[in-house]
């Protein structure tokens, strides 16, 4: 297992994944290769992704929401500069509208060719966006216990990043077809229950020896610890296209850790999983305009503006609108490639 580096509290790193598409048709381009030697920032970095035409903002590590912020402007700048360079420009949304995604040409490093290998197909099909958080944590059993608790709220803020209503052309009937699309991927959704931080490296250990993965970073569910950074790291957002967008997020994620590392060892109920999917695929259909499963109140349905006022009255944030998500923006276009170009537009704001 990997050396961690625990300690850190409440720091953050920020990950974004941006499109690379060509300046004139929008069209995704194969040219991260290109583009991440010509980036010029003065922090954080941009690395490759599962695919060539995608690349990842990497903020490193911020003191607060607004620090990361604006490192993330300011990589987002950099990264659009380089772009311009070589006839692209940047576009950020968790999907897409027109490009198919299997035809996509897949990054060109071995780990990234080994997974295709495995997953195939549905390798090919994830074309889509995310938005990734790391929170600092002061120690491992401390990451468990308030990834217990932050689960059952994840559902929500799905809800409200959702931005992906397109997806090789067609209006999916979702408002984040990513979180659907995913789910194709081995080793989705939430993580199971832990007891303990052996039980963890012990399930991860169970996977290495059986040549499933090389390491946790292959494990691909909506949450998990990441001791290599020290931090809880928190990955079903769908990616905004708005960087303000990105600041809220960033800022409601950071405060629901905070509110969990105050909170006392959760009961089994709390983090009750079949709860937890029913939820996640209410805000993968109707994002803002879910009906959820109550997380802690047998019987209880509730709407997600009224559960994100509950939730605020607890971390004591309220950085985002609860009625509205970016894909009720792209969904007032008709045509998905005027919604790409609306994107590609408010990507550079």
């Amino acid at each position: 297992m990997t050396d961690a580096a625990w300690g850190s509290i409440l720091t953050l790193g920020v990950e974004e994944e941006l499109m690379l598409v060509d300046a004139e048709t929008l069209a995704q381009r194969a040219a991260s290769s290109e583009v991440i030697p010509r980036v010029r920032a003065e922090r954080g970095l941009v690395k490759h992704e599962l695919f060539e035409s995608i690349v990842e903002l990497n903020s490193g590590i911020c003191s607060s929401p607004d620090d990361a912020l604006d490192v993330l402007r300011a990589l987002r700048r950099a990264t659009a500069d380089a772009a311009h360079d070589v006839g692209c420009t940047i576009a950020a949304a968790g999907s897409h509208p027109t490009d198919i995604a299997s035809e996509q040409a897949i990054a060109d490093e071995p780990h990234y060719r080994e997974f295709v290998d495995y997953a195939g197909p549905t390798a090919r099909r994830q074309g889509v966006q995310g938005l990734h958080v790391h929170v600092g944590m002061p120690d491992a059993e401390t990451c468990l216990r308030v990834m217990e608790w932050v689960i059952p709220w994840l559902p929500l803020v799905l809800a409200l990043s959702a931005n992906s209503p397109w997806f090789e052309r067609e209006r999916t009937g979702l408002l984040s077809t990513r979180a659907e699309i995913l789910g194709l991927l081995p080793r989705h959704g939430a993580p199971p229950r832990f007891e303990s931080w052996s039980e963890w490296e012990g399930l991860i250990l169970r996977f290495c020896a059986a040549g499933l993965v090389d390491s946790y970073g292959a494990i691909h569910w909506d949450i998990r610890p990441h001791p290599k950074f020290g931090t809880l790291e928190v990955r079903v957002p769908d990616q905004p296209t708005d960087v303000a967008r990105t600041g809220a997020l960033v800022a409601f994620v950071q405060a629901l850790a905070a509110w969990a590392l105050e909170q006392p060892p959760p009961t089994a109920a709390s983090g009750d999983r079949a709860v937890y999917d029913q939820n996640r695929w209410a805000a993968s259909r109707f994002g803002p305009r879910a009906k959820f499963i109550h997380p802690e109140r047998d019987g209880a349905s509730v709407s997600v503006p009224d559960l994100y006022r509950e939730l605020v009255d607890r971390v004591g944030t309220d950085p985002l609108d609860s009625t509205s998500c970016e894909a009720d923006l792209q969904l007032t276009f008709a045509d998905p490639h005027e919604a790409t170009a609306d994107i590609a537009r408010r990507s550079l704001t």
